[in-house]
């Protein structure tokens, strides 16, 4: 594990604890929330926050410097499912992760109908 990704996996968990806070997660839990995900390779679950912005069922996650992340790779191609964590709910959905011409990734996540 380099620099990078052991400084993002100490502020992934201390996003993670504020997103559980009263006050402060249901405010932040308007642009940010969790995504569990089962890794493509190694089979185990991974949970993470990212931002995000929200029109209807369709979730855009934009993945900041890409080329030091991997998680965005599990949704390549035809994608995979993965939960969210929406307002309180957990939301299941398919993901899939583009790399547009000027390299910068994004995730979409078609969220699955409620019942």
């Amino acid at each position: 594990m380099n620099t990078f990704q052991k400084v993002a996996a100490l502020t992934n968990k201390v996003v993670v604890a504020v997103l559980d806070l009263p006050v402060i997660g249901k405010l932040a839990g308007k642009s940010m929330t969790v995504i569990t995900y089962t890794g493509r390779k190694s089979g185990k679950t991974f949970s993470l926050p990212v931002g995000f912005t929200q029109k209807g069922n369709v979730l855009s996650i934009g993945v900041a410097f890409p080329e030091k992340k991997n998680w965005w790779r599990n949704f390549q191609n035809d994608g995979d499912k993965l939960t969210v964590a929406l307002h309180g709910v957990d939301r299941t959905g398919h993901a899939v992760s583009r790399r547009n011409d000027k390299g910068q990734v994004s995730v979409r996540v078609s969220l699955d109908a409620t019942s």
